[in-house]
């Protein structure tokens, strides 16, 4: 085992890729206040950042996953690695609407609002409703099997890709001349890796520029109206990781604090870009850097992208109970428990199309018929601030699962986590390689 270099373990805190994204975010912030039009045509540098990593997840999950359930070579391990993440994110998503529901209730964020459904302008969120139109449980389940390999990847799909890469992992753990290919892909996925260090170069550029559009097109004066819904949202997801995955991370045996710090980077990136998808390579590296093992790593943390999207549950039952309050809708307490069982179902499949959130949220009160859709329009200014504690909110619950079922498959390293935690093995600064080399 080679330790890593002295003048790599202190590097100068400017270096630092957090204090350089903080610094985006800071400048974002200030650009978008004081020259709203020119930080809101800052658009394109987060999205640039956005789109440089999404081309990256799928060859990346594709080339983790079959390497590690190749390395298994344990179909059954494999289903029960999958059942258990599965158990796992149902009940802990319901945990998440219910704790959303009794806020929402408590707080009655949209209480006074007395906004008219008939003079709300449904134009403005056609497109979500017409996607969610399309868009049944019967639909999502089919999406999952991609109509090529090719379109798989070409889409960007995770679940397709996932479906794609446990297949192929199974067939390579079976077949006489795997151990080659195996050790081909593992190659690949290293040099992809680096490549997603390079990029992560950029990232300070596109939390500037996304924190900046943000503030610059939307305002701090959108805020001040919908204050107590914004503030709910972020309530909710606050005491939602701090008790239940912070006692969910005692239970198992690990703090939630220290893996909170461990990853502060990705945490900054989604605080700057609202978005989670900038940093699920990153967090695949670094959990199995952590000491959680390559193959639950690539089930769980792919499949949590769609099926484990604890702040998107909470925002989605806050939102929906909000437009029911600020259009003076009544909900029973029937319509309100039918209305969690729907969530329950439609949650699932937020990640699964753009403006997920939207379009789930637009599916469920069509499905419902209690609560009007065009009361969407209401939350349109101020979804880009919400969006951006879903998605950390997200990210965390991802963090805590995917520890949480390799210590349940005993496929937990804790000397390497101890070890990573306590600095005495490092992750490079970028975040893509471990400088300790493991044995």
């Amino acid at each position: 085992m080679h330790s890593a270099s002295p003048s790599s373990a202190s590097p100068r805190f400017y270096r630092s890729l957090h204090f350089q994204v903080l610094v985006g975010i800071l400048a974002g912030i200030a650009l978008g206040f004081f020259r709203p039009s020119l930080g809101a045509s800052m658009k394109p540098l987060g999205d640039g950042f956005i789109n440089l990593i999404r081309m990256m997840i799928a060859p990346i999950i594709f080339l983790t996953v079959v390497v590690g359930i190749a390395n298994v070579g344990d179909l059954r391990k494999v289903g029960r690695v999958g059942l258990k993440a599965l158990l796992y994110f149902e009940v802990v998503t319901t945990m998440a609407l219910l704790i959303g529901l009794i806020v929402v209730t408590l707080v009655r964020p949209g209480a006074g609002i007395n906004a008219n459904p008939a003079t709300l302008d449904a134009r403005a969120v056609q497109q979500y409703t017409n996607s969610a139109a399309k868009t049944t449980t019967v639909d999502f389940l089919l999406n999952i099997i991609p109509d090529t390999i090719v379109n798989a990847f070409a889409k960007g799909e995770v679940l397709q890709v996932l479906l794609v890469a446990i297949l192929f992992g199974i067939a390579l753990a079976s077949s006489p001349g795997g151990r080659q290919i195996i050790a081909m892909c593992d190659s690949i996925a290293q040099a992809l890796f680096r490549v997603i260090g390079l990029i992560m170069y950029c990232a300070p550029l596109g939390a500037f520029g996304g924190m900046a559009f943000t503030v610059g097109k939307y305002g701090v004066k959108t805020l001040l109206p919908l204050g107590k819904v914004i503030l709910s949202v972020y309530l909710t997801s606050g005491v939602f990781v701090l008790v239940v995955l912070g006692l969910i991370a005692r239970a198992n045996g690990f703090g939630l604090w220290k893996l909170l710090r461990y990853l502060e980077e990705e945490i900054l990136i989604v605080l700057g870009t609202s978005s989670s998808e900038t940093v699920l390579p990153r967090v695949m590296l670094k959990l199995e850097q952590l000491g959680c093992s390559k193959s639950v790593v690539g089930l769980v943390i792919p499949s949590g992208y769609s099926f484990n999207l604890d702040g998107t549950s909470i925002y989605l039952t806050i939102a929906a109970v909000f437009i029911a309050q600020a259009t003076n809708t009544h909900l029973s307490a029937g319509q309100t428990f039918t209305l969690l069982l729907v969530l329950m179902l439609t949650s699932k499949g937020a990640a699964a199309v753009t403006g997920g959130g939207f379009i789930t949220l637009a599916a469920t009160l069509s499905s419902l018929g209690t609560v009007p859709v065009a009361g969407i329009t209401l939350l349109l200014g101020v979804d880009r601030f919400m969006s951006q504690m879903r998605s950390l909110t997200n990210l965390i619950g991802n963090g805590v699962a995917t520890i949480v079922i390799a210590k349940w498959e005993n496929e937990f390293d804790g000397t390497r986590s101890t070890n990573v935690l306590a600095g005495r093995e490092r992750a490079s600064d970028r975040g893509t390689f471990v400088e300790a080399k493991y044995d």
